[in-house]
């Protein structure tokens, strides 16, 4: 098989997912499904090695994502059911005023996506996105949409993300320097790309009806007094909280039980558990639920996820078939011979993985790994620019690849297209914003 042959197929498959989808209506699970085993059988699969190829895909993707997102609903749940989410958004219309509640929404997604991972952050976060935008008689997409850029924006440039704790180690850059220089960068990155972008194009875009996940929350009635807020917020950070606490156990102590302690802590799941656990507690047995109730809700809570579930571990699924035809390792090697400046060769190679793949994490790995011993030996490149860079292009397109776009399709009820519009448009608009940024700081550093 030659590389044109193999990115012709890798291109002619997303086109055919997006085509099938958005302009014929074909069912988007058995899409994916077929369109990823027409990839296995072009490049010369057999048909079992094109099923297994999209197993594992759907199966590592459904390992990572599926009880997160179960977890997560749970406890969404229990603090909509609680009025622990009309006490947040009361509390931020109060102090931002309803037509600014975008700008909250944004601060929120900035703060809590620092230690855990976007798809973890916008399952914990869309209920109180979905109350605000009903307390404050905003569209959807106003809250929606800032909250996850602002994920998005810290997912891709700040510590301690994992992918960029690899990339910092890959080219021996200052942890503290990326820092503060991905936090320059993100402000005004997460200001256009979420509020500003949301103004413009909730008042352009027609959400037709609202989806399950939505009508789940806003469906919620609560009949009882409201949570103090502080108790509120407590039980929606407790998640990063715990992560917190975990990292910061696991630096103290390298090994020995605080070590132990600090791992079980900073595992996303274990801490999702332990806070729906911390919800039915503080918040529901302290609102007057008893367990039958809380049981009930918690059960009843996951029907509206199961679609959601399948579709995203079909995305990884289709993602995979990609990678194991190799479009992956030929976009990789084209842009390894490309002759251009080393800073946008890293923001291209995260890009075209980002978009075979589908995962930011792979695409900033794989990038920092192939361009740390050029970028080594150049020398006159700034190791945190080089960072900041790959960060920037492992999040370009967001693509039909990546679980996330489908997230948001489901999660805001938007149609193919608008998902593409929106959310495709925020991420390769946080892409190019941030390259700017890393290459102004590699100016002034050179």
């Amino acid at each position: 098989m030659t590389p044109l042959f193999i990115l012709a197929v890798g291109a002619a498959a997303i086109v055919a997912v997006i085509l099938l989808i958005a302009r014929f209506r074909f069912e988007p699970t058995l899409t994916l499904f077929g369109v990823a085993i027409a990839v296995g059988l072009a490049v010369g699969h057999a048909p079992t090695q094109a099923v297994s190829s999209f197993e594992a895909g759907a199966g590592h993707t459904l390992g990572h994502i599926a009880f997160i997102i179960a977890f997560g609903t749970m406890l969404g749940r229990m603090i909509t059911e609680s009025g622990a989410a009309q006490a947040i958004a009361r509390t931020l219309i109060r102090l931002f005023g309803p037509r600014n509640i975008h700008w909250a929404m944004m601060l929120i997604g900035l703060v809590v996506g620092l230690p855990i991972f976007f798809d973890v952050g916008f399952v914990l976060l869309a209920p109180l996105a979905f109350v605000a935008a009903r307390a404050a008689r905003q569209p959807i997409l106003l809250a929606a949409l800032p909250l996850a850029s602002g994920l998005s924006v810290v997912h891709a440039l700040l510590p301690p993300h994992p992918a960029i704790m690899v990339a910092v180690q890959a080219y021996h850059a200052r942890v503290g320097l990326v820092l503060l220089l991905g936090g320059i960068i993100a402000v005004p990155t997460a200001i256009l790309t979420g509020p500003v972008f949301a103004r413009f194009v909730a008042g352009r875009m027609k959400v037709h009806g609202v989806s399950s996940l939505e009508a789940q929350v806003l469906d919620t009635q609560v009949a009882r007094a409201e949570p103090p807020v502080w108790l509120a917020l407590l039980a929606v950070l407790m998640p990063v909280l715990l992560i917190l606490a975990g990292l910061v156990l696991g630096g103290l102590f390298p090994t020995g039980m605080g070590h132990r302690v600090g791992e079980l802590l900073g595992s996303t799941d274990i801490a999702l558990a332990l806070s729906v656990g911390f919800a039915c507690v503080a918040l529901g047995h302290a609102r007057g639920l008893n367990s039958k109730a809380m049981s009930a809700h918690l059960h009843d809570c996951l029907a509206p996820i199961a679609f959601l579930v399948l579709l995203i571990g079909a995305g990884g699924g289709f993602g995979r078939a990609l990678i194991d035809a190799g479009v992956s390792d030929v976009l990789t090697g084209l842009a390894r011979h490309w002759h251009m400046p080393i800073l946008l060769m890293a923001w291209g190679l995260a890009a075209l993985v980002r978009l075979a793949t589908g995962s930011a994490t792979v695409a900033m790995s794989t990038a920092a790994a192939l361009l740390a011993p050029m970028a080594q030996q150049a020398g006159v490149v700034s190791p945190e620019a080089m960072v900041l860079a790959t960060g920037a292009g492992s999040v370009a397109f967001g693509p039909v690849t990546d679980p996330g776009f489908w997230q948001i399709k489901e999660y805001l009820g938007l149609s193919m297209g608008q998902t593409l519009l929106t959310w495709s448009v925020i991420e390769t608009a946080i892409a190019l914003l941030a390259l700017a940024g890393a290459s102004l700081f590699q100016y002034l550093a050179a």
